[in-house]
């Protein structure tokens, strides 16, 4: 069976950069050997099917945050041109366009650190440190990672940090 020629295909972008700072890393779910992500106690050892079935749903994920963020742009595009002819409107329709402009950015900036945290999380999958807590470096747990393969923390030191 063939790949589809862009799976594996993580583009990242730093903020306020030109697209000729875009890097392509091209990797797949066959880079990663289910035998080095970490698991719990008690947990049973990732395999090539689940960790496939992860990478897939990450790869998704990357495409549909990236629709996102494109369709969000294009609204805040048309939004702030209409904010020009306001010409006559009265403080409730101004106050409208407002609020819709604010909530377009707020949703597209949602997007943002969605899709970077995807390609991060993407990242630590394909090469170190995926399962494994940042905090305290114990394995965040397979059932976890399968919940919120975005997760960097553990539940204790997520709960940890919630708290301060």
């Amino acid at each position: 069976m063939a790949a589809d020629p862009g799976e594996g295909t993580v583009t990242t972008t730093a903020p306020q950069k030109s697209s000729a700072d875009t890097v392509t890393v091209t990797r797949g779910a066959e880079s990663v050997d289910p035998a080095t992500l970490p698991v719990r106690p008690g947990e049973e050892a990732w395999t090539s099917d689940e960790v496939h079935e992860l990478h897939d749903e990450l790869i998704n994920d990357l495409e549909r945050l990236r629709g996102e963020i494109d369709a969000a742009d294009a609204a805040i595009a048309g939004l702030m041109r209409d904010s020009n002819d306001g010409a006559g409107d009265d403080q409730v329709d101004a106050g409208t366009k407002n609020i819709s402009r604010e909530s377009e950015l707020a949703l597209a900036n949602n997007a943002r650190d969605s899709l970077a945290q995807t390609e991060r999380a993407l990242a630590r999958l394909e090469g170190v440190g995926f399962g494994t807590c940042e905090s305290c470096g114990q394995a965040i747990g397979k059932a976890r990672m399968q919940a919120f393969p975005r997760a960097t923390l553990c539940v204790q030191c997520k709960a940890k940090q919630e708290r301060r």
